[in-house]
């Protein structure tokens, strides 16, 4: 496969789920805010920290409000992370590798640009937001369902499950991030019902409180939901399951063109140093320390496989 075309692919899905992702961050802004009395503008802060876009965003406007906020992340053509901006982005990559795509995967991110375009020419407001962000993440698993079902097996899907999982590695690390900057200011909330519900916040953003309720029961402990969105091999947005994700796909990478490269290795790497642990020794290193760790060995691991399967060549 040409490196152009593996590169479009790749991006394809990483703009696809950071689409997906950004809306479920607006999501979890949402729910923290309301956890807290008075203003919100801190837990809006940190979501704009979190999700990497606070300095475009104070660069951009003044004044820090929640509707400022939303419709910077939502649908600001400023914003290159922005949803519709992540949503242009998947599509121009899609046209870009059109032929390796089925009519039905193409279709379905068609339809999905289409709709957010739609929902987002207007400031959304704080009653349709929910319905908005719905749309959004409906239609980016009507792709998902589409790829799933009429790709076949080989290198194209295997770069488009790879920058699937890596983004969506690099977002579950960023929500669980939300829950320290939240925090941070205010650390004899720990333990307490409002640290219990913005924990619940958090499963919600990933939606993996079904799944938690049947590994751990109706009662939510924070090293629980940490180790289920840390180390849980079974619940599909952990940081554990999308690194054996990539593993199992640069594999399958290493055997159709007879070599292991590095990304391989690095993979594997980040799997055994940092992920096969307990829990209490993630804490024992730092939860923030751990997150921003993981994050920068992600953003290694694409940089590696980028120069791996030659995207600019």
């Amino acid at each position: 496969m040409l490196g152009k075309t593996a590169n479009g692919l790749y991006w394809m899905y990483r703009y696809l789920e950071r689409a997906e992702n950004a809306a479920r961050m607006i999501e979890t802004g949402q729910r923290i805010a309301l956890t807290r009395l008075g203003s919100s503008e801190e837990e809006w802060r940190s979501i704009l920290q979190t999700a990497g876009v606070a300095a475009g965003f104070s660069a951009a406007h003044g004044k820090l409000t929640k509707e400022s906020a939303i419709d910077w992340m939502l649908r600001d053509k400023d914003n290159p992370s922005s949803v519709m901006s992540d949503i242009t982005a998947a599509r121009q990559n899609a046209r870009l590798v059109r032929t390796a795509l089925t009519e039905e995967v193409w279709e379905a991110l068609n339809g999905a640009y289409m709709r957010a375009k739609s929902l987002t020419q207007r400031k959304v407001s704080e009653r349709d937001l929910p319905a908005t962000l719905g749309a959004i993440r409906q239609g980016t698993a009507l792709v998902r369902g589409a790829t799933h079902g009429t790709m076949m097996r080989n290198d194209i899907y295997n770069f488009a499950r790879i920058g699937t999982f890596i983004e969506r590695a690099d977002n579950t690390a960023r929500i669980l991030d939300v829950k320290f900057y939240v925090l941070l200011p205010s650390i004899s909330a720990v333990g307490t019902a409002v640290d219990n519900v913005q924990w619940e916040t958090i499963l919600s953003a990933v939606s993996g409180r079904g799944g938690f309720r049947m590994e751990y029961g109706s009662i939510s402990d924070p090293r629980d939901i940490a180790q289920f969105l840390i180390l849980n091999k079974r619940m599909p947005r952990s940081l554990a399951f999308c690194t054996r994700k990539m593993r199992e796909n640069l594999g399958y990478l290493s055997s159709e063109y007879g070599e292991r490269r590095p990304s391989f290795a690095k993979v594997g790497h980040l799997e055994r140093t940092y992920l096969s642990h307990q829990i209490e020794a993630v804490f024992d290193y730092g939860l923030h320390e751990f997150i921003q760790k993981t994050l920068s060995l992600l953003s290694d691991l694409g940089q590696q496989i980028e120069y791996d399967y030659r995207f600019n060549e």
